[in-house]
């Protein structure tokens, strides 16, 4: 499975799959399967009721991935998402239960309902795929795969990721109000299944996915388009309106995520175009604004299209764009 074609066919039978039940979400859909593909994890921040937990359930069901579901409260501890000890009357000791975060794809739904000590307990999960209790590691099993939520219109009783964690995101997705014409499909599919739930079939299984996450680290990423990812975050961190810009890993996500968008759309190479559709969703959430850019209305997107309209596309490259 290292032929692009290969790979492209796969992607578009997954997504297929996923819009037997998500109406309206082609963009967010295909980024959200390439980030998975690139090994990261997807924020989807908007408003309710646009579909972001049925997204994040199809995706799951589309790869073949286990999945469980934390509805983020504020009383949420820590140890209800890694899991705890608990004491065993038969054998007279304490024996780890494994919590909900071991699984192929966790959803965190409503991640910024929950406190923050309870939000940085998937941190480590995040990045080294492994959780701490007392002391104790215990191993994730790969493919491992956080998707959350937020909604960005409600502060009461709600709080904000630390930049640390939003950090930890790959991407940052909004899905957006679907079009007249999608919304009226989401009504007649609704209409025509008679019932609620919906079902998604499996494309892939982990050890397929596994393998094609490993097949898009072949993808072939020029000198140059990795100078283009340094760049574009370099400019971030001395824009105007911003006090910290994104870190490497923002120009690593770049590349990473890129990589796997060629990959779906069949190439064994990134084009600079791949790099500028996905600079919003990978740089606008690792960046911090200055009190006046808020006070003028200026946001994070803002910052990164201006960033992007400026930056020069690598001249040896430019052809590909």
């Amino acid at each position: 499975m290292t032929n692009p074609a290969a790979i492209a066919e796969t992607g578009a039978q997954i997504l297929a799959a996923v819009r037997t039940a998500v109406v309206g979400m082609d963009d967010p859909l295909e980024i959200a399967l390439a980030t998975v593909l690139a090994g990261g994890h997807v924020l989807f921040e908007d408003v309710p009721g646009l579909g972001k937990t049925l997204a994040a359930r199809s995706l799951a069901a589309a790869l073949g991935l286990s999945f469980r579901r934390l509805q983020c409260t504020p009383d949420m501890l820590p140890g209800d998402v890694t899991g705890s000890y608990v004491y065993s009357p038969g054998s007279g000791d304490f024996v780890f239960r494994p919590g909900p975060i071991f699984t192929g794809l966790l959803l965190a739904d409503e991640i910024n309902r929950t406190t923050p000590k309870t939000q940085s307990a998937m941190l480590e999960a995040m990045a080294e795929q492994q959780v701490t209790v007392e002391g104790n590691s215990f191993a994730l099993q790969p493919p491992f795969h956080i998707i959350a939520t937020s909604n960005p219109i409600e502060y009461e009783g709600t709080y904000a990721l630390p930049e640390a964690q939003l950090d930890r995101f790959m991407v940052r997705l909004s899905v957006g109000y679907p079009a007249p014409e999608g919304e009226t499909q989401i009504l007649l599919n609704r209409v025509a299944r008679q019932r609620e739930a919906t079902a998604v079939a499996p494309v892939l299984d982990p050890a397929r996915l596994l393998a094609l996450q490993r097949a898009v680290e072949a993808i072939h990423i020029d000198p140059d388009i990795a100078r283009y990812c340094v760049e574009l975050a370099r400019e971030t961190r001395i824009a105007p309106n911003v006090e910290v810009g994104a870190s490497p890993r923002g120009s690593l996500a770049l590349v990473l995520l890129g990589r796997a968008l060629a990959a779906l759309d069949g190439r064994d190479f990134v084009r600079p175009d791949d790099i500028k559709r996905i600079a919003v969703p990978v740089l606008a959430h690792r960046l911090t604004l200055t009190p006046q850019a808020w006070a003028q209305g200026v946001s994070a997107a803002d910052v990164v299209e201006g960033v992007v309209g400026r930056t020069a596309v690598p001249p040896t490259v430019r052809a590909f764009g």
